[in-house]
């Protein structure tokens, strides 16, 4: 019996579950309305509109220089946005609930969301190419297809995305209440230190959380394509468990049918059933089979049967025909 503190923690009644969010009519109008603000942010900043102007006067408000105080503070903080570091606690977390839960879904559900950011985050930086504060080059200008990457932040889409999935694995309505807060807030903070340190725009933090948000309010249209995932990995663990294993032989009950090879005229064998032969039609059946075993060789039961007028038998003296008088012996001594 295991005593460890595993054992113990597996006995313990689960969590009820949640069934997976469904793209209601409700987040549905929120992904609309977040694509449109998406949209329009990414708009404004090409044509070089009001909010590229606000995006200098908060750069050149320098806001690090303004309260020194929190920098050493928010130098630690912004650690919560990065990719590395969260994914891999929040894996870590996630790892432990499949345990506990015997399912995939939690860290199939991680590997997507992180997977779609990637993707959708990365293209947009690549593609727009801006640069950041500390690398303008003119005042008033957008930086655009200059090769930089920081439109929109990875970091606040990153923080908006791995402490949300927490909320959205959530197993209860009051702990999944609680963790959208949390994640709203620690994104916030993590876009707004961004700005505070002078590496991101105002707008690029605008569009990593609605890049984030996209990324969580679709995550339902992916999940039909998780559970064929989980399942397929579960099925492949089955398979690699059954390889190699030998497999049990049936014992063949004494008397029962066996298998014997049956030469053919091309030189080949076929296999095939030996007959079972009764023992009342021809003996045991052991010493049936072993006639049957040799190729040739006829079976009692399959000969012709002997006659009464041509018997094989070589007559003897002493016997007596059927039928006939038993001849009466001499009493010996007289």
């Amino acid at each position: 019996m295991r005593t460890d503190i595993f054992a113990r923690l597996d006995r313990e009644p689960e969590p009820p579950k949640i069934e997976p969010p469904r793209m209601s009519r409700h987040r549905i109008a929120l992904f609309g309305g977040t694509l449109a603000f998406y949209l329009a942010i990414v708009i404004a900043v090409l044509v070089s509109s009001w909010l590229v102007t606000l995006d200098w006067k908060v750069m050149l408000f320098r806001p690090y220089q303004q309260w020194p105080e929190i920098h050493a503070f928010l130098d630690y903080y912004i650690v919560l946005g990065q990719r590395g570091p969260t994914a891999t606690m929040v894996a870590c977390w996630l790892g432990w609930r499949s345990w506990r839960q015997h399912t995939l879904r939690p860290l199939l559900t991680l590997g997507a969301a992180l997977l779609l950011l990637n993707v959708t985050v990365g293209a947009v930086k690549i593609g727009l190419g801006r640069l950041g504060p500390h690398y303008a080059t003119q005042i008033g200008s957008a930086e655009l297809f200059a090769g930089g990457d920081i439109f929109p932040s990875g970091h606040t889409a990153n923080a908006v995305v791995t402490w949300g999935i927490l909320a959205y694995l959530a197993t209860t309505p009051r702990a999944r209440r609680y963790l959208s807060a949390m994640s709203a807030i620690v994104s916030l903070g993590v876009g707004l230190t961004t700005v505070y340190l002078g590496t991101h725009w105002l707008s690029d933090v605008l569009l990593g959380w609605a890049a984030g948000l996209l990324i969580m309010l679709g995550l339902p249209w992916v999940e039909p394509l998780i559970t064929r995932a989980e399942a397929w990995i579960f099925d492949q663990r089955e398979n690699l468990r059954g390889f190699g294993r030998p497999v049990p032989s049936v014992p063949v009950a004494a008397g029962g049918p066996r298998t014997v090879l049956l030469p053919q005229p091309d030189g080949g064998e076929v296999p095939a059933r030996e007959p079972v032969v009764p023992a009342a039609a021809g003996g045991t059946g052991t010493r049936a089979r072993a006639h049957a075993s040799h190729p040739g060789h006829v079976v009692r039961s399959e000969r012709t049967p002997v006659t009464p007028v041509g018997s094989r038998r070589p007559p003897h003296a002493d016997r007596t025909p059927r039928g006939g008088t038993t001849p009466a012996r001499p009493v010996a001594g007289g």
